[in-house]
């Protein structure tokens, strides 16, 4: 192995050392984003994994900035837009995105976005309309 062989792997050892920790965490992001409107708990990703529900909720927290929770929420607040701009109901657009109470939905949607799903609703319908006018 020559000089510059061996600083290569050195330098690949230092830069990939957590790949693992790395694959596993996209691997729960992208189980969430493909079953976000199922009922999802740290136990059951975990299980996916085959890592502590503590360890995936640390991992998680430092590659993303947010905790699987945060991260399921922020999806499925960003699939109910698409719901409720394709003129589905609110409550509909609730349980189709997996939330169990039209209450809990009504307040995070308004916490992330500053209004409620009916004013998202009709301001995006108006806009529509004021396109198709043009």
């Amino acid at each position: 192995m020559t000089f510059y062989e061996r600083k290569l792997k050195k330098l690949h050892e230092v830069l990939y050392k957590n790949q693992v920790q790395i694959d596993a965490v996209i691997a729960i992001r992208k189980y969430i984003d493909c079953n976000y409107e199922i009922d999802l708990n740290l136990n059951l990703l975990s299980q996916i994994q085959f890592i502590s529900k503590y360890h995936l909720l640390r991992l998680f927290k430092k590659y993303y900035g947010l905790t699987p929770r945060q991260y399921l929420i922020d999806k499925r607040i960003e699939k109910s837009k698409d719901h409720l701009v394709n003129k589905m109901t609110v409550t509909e657009t609730c349980y189709a995105v997996g939330f169990a109470s039209l209450g809990s939905f009504s307040v995070l949607f308004k916490t992330k976005t500053g209004k409620t799903p009916v004013q998202f609703q009709k301001e995006q319908l108006s806009r529509s309309n004021l396109v198709s006018d043009s």
